[in-house]
């Protein structure tokens, strides 16, 4: 298949090209490579494969950019990873983040629908579950509220696809990510931050008490659902998550971080976060049943490896 890859300089977008192009897929990845986190370590993450898969530079909101990207090329499916992610700066810089998530999403989506692609896939976000009371977190859940501007643009984003099925017959997937981590992790992540700060002995930043619960899911995991998303072939739309349908307390997961490397964290305690969810958690029951999602790596053995990827980045 001809696959287009959106974000696909990034942690889960590069992840996802070296497997696609293992299966033997023709990939072309469009990122505009921007400052959010240092360009240089996405360029740094498509060096492996920038000879086998053609990159683009350019930004999703750009209509011209967009339109030429699918003139050039017919794909079969597109996978949407690019977006401005992360609550916190959303609270910050809303208006970047409605026009990068939402606007480019719709772009995308347009340009889709005109040339006639099979297979569009959305990264949403468990973001979107708000304070949903009810766990663990299912897809038919309602959802009265979001708590960022972040999480308010991937709802949106799921209804623009929503949109699309039904109005012009394009399958439409969208992915609900819950908090993903692995090699290759953005440096503004939690985990990636604790792990540096620790290793460097400077202080860890912990928002509230340490008993906020958590869905941690590993890369290789996630990744093993995209792909299957990408050859579903059932209704024309739907969504599902993708977690380990496990909880982690942010207290558990410095312990781990800690034991990983050998070191105890130094803490500074600070209040909790607006916009912050108090807790994530899958229900990745239909993700199994009609997607064969079947994670296999625990937080347990996550972290050690992520550690273990970090000292040897850093050495």
């Amino acid at each position: 298949m001809r696959i287009l890859v959106t974000g696909g300089a990034g942690f889960i977008g590069s992840h996802l090209v070296h497997a696609l192009l293992d299966e033997g897929h023709e990939v072309v990845v469009l990122d505009d490579f921007n400052d959010f986190y240092s360009p240089d370590l996405k360029r740094k993450n498509v060096a492996a494969f920038k000879n086998r898969a053609r990159i683009i530079e350019g930004n999703i909101c750009n209509t011209k950019c967009v339109d030429d990207v699918f003139n050039q090329t017919q794909f079969n499916c597109v996978a949407h990873l690019a977006a401005r992610a992360g609550v916190r700066p959303s609270i910050r810089h809303p208006e970047l983040y409605l026009k990068t998530n939402i606007d480019g999403t719709f772009h995308l989506l347009e340009a889709a629908r005109r040339t006639g692609v099979r297979q569009f896939l959305f990264a949403s976000s468990s973001s979107v579950y708000g304070l949903a009371k009810h766990t663990p977190f299912s897809e038919d859940l309602a959802l009265p509220q979001t708590l960022s501007p972040y999480a308010a643009t991937k709802l949106a984003g799921e209804h623009l696809c929503g949109n699309f099925s039904n109005l012009y017959g394009l399958r439409a997937i969208c992915l609900r990510f819950f908090t993903v981590y692995g090699p290759r992790q953005r440096p503004d992540l939690a985990i990636y931050k604790f792990t540096k700060s620790i290793v460097e002995g400077r202080p860890i930043s912990k928002f509230g008490d340490g008993s906020s619960r958590r869905d941690y899911t590993y890369i290789d995991d996630i990744i093993q659902g995209v792909v299957a998303a990408l050859r579903y072939e059932g209704s024309n739309f739907e969504i599902f998550n993708l977690g380990e349908s496990e909880t982690t307390t942010l207290n558990e997961l410095i312990s781990l971080i800690e034991d990983a490397i050998g070191k105890k964290a130094i803490i500074e305690f600070l209040p909790e976060q607006k916009g912050e969810m108090p807790r994530t958690y899958a229900d990745i029951s239909k993700a199994q049943a009609l997607l064969n999602y079947r994670p296999q790596i625990k937080i347990g053995v996550g972290i050690p490896r992520f550690v273990k990827w970090f000292r040897e980045q850093t050495l």
